[in-house]
């Protein structure tokens, strides 16, 4: 059984046909998804989405490109949702220099007030992280060692120098289906060699269709692709793929079931 640790449902993407794209990821053997949250007004329908449905669990947090839209948040925001059991993680949040659709100093505060919570909560920290690998791993050094937290960096794009700093901080790593793309050999060199026990897989969807979906909005059930691509890098099956990947994701959250 497959699991896609990084869904976003809940937005206009799949308004019309939810229901459709929950049934071919579940006839895809997609048994758990995780609904990210990316900003604290989408929360109540990230909720609603993991209340109704078994086998969807969610997060809570802010995107660093939505940094500048919650000038105000503090730990305590986030940690009133760590009581509910479907909330299995604390952002996504992180650093994003590429697109800078928030300053860097709002990024900063908001991924340091992320910490905070995860280390307080005990929860996975889902962090985004583009074209910022150095800071990144400033700051997570530097809130690691004020107190231990679980950390996630999705959808890894980043370099060899920022994934060996964070498997120092045990830290897992999903990928997405850019490593199926052409043009990706840079993040399959790094996939290659991280630890076969920290990774994990996702689509990120509705983003980053894999190979051979590509120009489609993205889904669950293209997951299966992701699992295909990566047990192809690693020399795996498909099947021993989709048990170490779903058995790491269990490892790291701890409250799916």
């Amino acid at each position: 059984m497959l699991f896609d640790t990084h869904v976003n449902l809940h937005g206009e993407a799949y308004a019309e046909d939810l229901d459709q794209v929950l049934q071919r990821a579940r006839a895809a053997g997609v048994a758990r998804m995780i609904a990210i949250c990316d900003r604290l007004d989408s929360l109540p329908a990230i909720r609603a989405l993991a209340q109704a449905h078994a086998d969807i669990w969610r997060t809570a947090g802010v995107h660093p490109h939505h940094a500048k839209d919650f000038a105000d948040l503090v730990p305590d925001a986030l940690l009133a949702e760590a009581d509910d059991p479907k909330m299995v993680g604390v952002g996504e949040c992180g650093l994003d220099q590429h697109y800078g659709y928030s300053e860097l100093k709002d990024q900063l505060r908001c991924f340091r007030t992320h910490a905070e919570a995860a280390r307080a909560a005990n929860l996975p920290l889902v962090v985004h992280t583009r074209d910022a690998d150095d800071l990144t791993g400033d700051v997570l050094e530097d809130e690691f060692a004020r107190g231990s937290f679980p950390i996630l960096l999705h959808c890894y794009t980043g370099g060899r120098r920022l994934a060996e700093r964070a498997v120092d901080m045990g830290a897992y790593f999903s990928v997405s289906g850019i490593l199926s793309f052409k043009a990706a050999q840079n993040v399959r060199d790094v996939i290659a060699r991280l630890p076969l026990d920290r990774i994990l897989l996702e689509t990120d969807c509705p983003f980053l269709a894999p190979v051979p979906h590509r120009g489609r909005r993205n889904e669950p059930a293209y997951v299966a692709d992701v699992c295909r691509a990566f047990a192809q890098l690693r020399r795996l099956s498909f099947e021993e793929a989709a048990a170490l990947t779903t058995g790491n994701a269990l490892a790291l959250f701890r409250r799916v079931t």
